[in-house]
């Protein structure tokens, strides 16, 4: 990570630690950039860069901020309004542009927000990129062999202009309904849009595939995405699936590139569940390339089990999806992703989706002929308590001695019967403690011992 680009980009409180100057000089620097590797391959066409947003109320001033600096570089900005984080991978991709933008905080509050930068293969932009960007913000770029301590400005016919760009995203629902191969026709399914992203396209996409389609938390207001509601807080979407006798229920989070599930029953379907019901799935029919699954340090225990069971094998990176992805990228993967539910299937994608997601689950309901509760009931998943830390210093609160005495206290307290977790969050700063035991109260006791040091030590906010 860089100082200020973490997993899933530049993420901070708006107008305070993420700012509309950050923003305006993020995109000076990609559009001289883009227009300058254009210039050296002998290409006098502008950069072409295409923007997304999420419902936040500063995605706004964010999207305005970037289009200025771009446009004064020189580059042309194309403008997809408010949509997924997946939308914009798919159109940087298939359409031909330089670079793809995406402002989301993600599963965030409101008053948080990010600049995710994608790059011409709809994957997140390559690290190297990523620190030229942060040297220009700090006035230090050295690029091309020479300093600049200021970009220079499009000038007459140069200036960059804008497009309005709601084909594109038009374009990606089309993508997502000619994915459907079975007809959803008689199936009642539940969509939590989380006031998010997701808000305008998950229901037109399940109608067109013919479902019976409800809908809760489609109404933003710039300040409610995420608030009690989507993936983060799928409470609601059990009640309302069981209140309304619905097959199926789908929690998507604040861009849609996470997806969780509610079976018939009300039960929560995790990332884990996906993974596990769509790799068996892929591995019965023959479409489980190197027989892996790929999944994150923060996968159940049980997954594990469930998949020596079944006899597929896995692999396990560090958290985040887009150590997920470099890893199927690398080793010919075709599934990975995270408890969290962000999924990414290769095949079809270079980002997590909640809504392919979603589609994919359908396909192997309707294919499977069977509910989301039998497809799900063989994975047994250990109890888990995960608590996040607000602390002031994350690196320091891990590698503090007393903290780390802790942490092995514990595992060798738990042995093979479960596992302890401590990690620092990519995005916030948090650290995250988790622990998986045979019980609850066991895995609660475990964890309140190695925060109550973490908190004794001075690290806490």
């Amino acid at each position: 990570m860089g100082k200020y680009f973490g997993t899933d980009g530049f993420r901070g409180e708006a107008g305070i630690t993420l700012t509309a100057d950050h923003a305006y000089k993020v995109g000076r620097f990609l559009g001289w950039y883009y227009n300058a590797l254009r210039e050296r391959n002998g290409d006098t066409d502008p950069a072409r860069i295409v923007i997304g947003k999420d419902t936040r109320r500063s995605s706004y001033m964010f999207e305005y901020s970037l289009v200025a600096g771009l446009t004064a570089s020189g580059a042309d900005v194309y403008l997809l309004h408010v949509t997924t984080t997946p939308s914009v991978a798919y159109i940087a991709r298939v359409d031909d542009f330089d670079c793809g933008i995406m402002i989301s905080a993600s599963h965030n509050p409101y008053y948080d927000n990010g600049i995710k930068l994608i790059d011409c293969y709809g994957e997140k932009m390559p690290e190297e990129i990523l620190l030229l960007v942060e040297d220009y913000i700090d006035g230090k770029l050295h690029v091309f062999d020479k300093d600049w301590p200021e970009l220079p400005f499009a000038h007459h016919e140069h200036i960059g202009c804008t497009v309005d760009y709601v084909a594109g995203r038009n374009r990606y629902m089309g993508y997502l309904i000619s994915l459907g191969i079975y007809s959803f026709k008689g199936v009642k399914v539940g969509l939590d849009c989380a006031n998010g992203s997701s808000w305008n396209i998950a229901k037109s996409v399940f109608d067109a595939l013919g479902a019976d389609t409800y809908v809760i938390n489609n109404k933003p207001n710039g300040l409610n995405i995420n608030n009690n509601v989507g993936s983060t807080h799928i409470e609601g979407l059990q009640e309302f699936v069981v209140e309304k006798g619905l097959d199926v229920g789908f929690a998507f989070d604040g861009d849609a590139d996470r997806c969780l599930c509610v079976d018939e029953k009300g039960d929560v379907i995790t990332g884990d569940h996906i993974l596990y019901i769509y790799g068996c799935y892929m591995k019965e029919r023959g479409k489980l390339l190197n027989n892996t699954v790929v999944t994150t340090v923060m996968s159940n225990f049980g997954l594990y089990k469930a998949f020596d069971e079944q006899g597929i094998g896995y692999a396990k990176t560090a958290v985040g999806d887009k150590y997920v992805y470099e890893y199927m990228a690398k080793n010919g993967c075709r599934i990975g992703g995270e408890q969290s539910g962000h999924i990414i299937f290769s095949k079809y994608a270079s980002t997590g989706d909640g809504i392919l997601t979603s589609l994919k689950m359908m396909e192997v309901m309707l294919a499977k002929k069977k509910p989301m509760s039998e497809l799900a009931a063989p994975l047994k998943i250990y109890p888990q308590v995960l608590e996040n830390v607000r602390v002031i210093d994350k690196k320091a609160a891990q590698n503090d001695p007393a903290v780390q005495e802790a942490v092995s206290k514990v595992a060798e307290a738990l042995g093979d019967t479960g596992r302890i977790l401590v990690r620092e969050s990519g995005t916030e700063p948090v650290v995250r403690v988790m622990v998986e035991a045979p019980d609850h109260d066991t895995c609660q006791k475990y964890v309140d011992e190695v925060v109550n040091v973490i908190c004794e030590k001075g690290y806490k906010a």
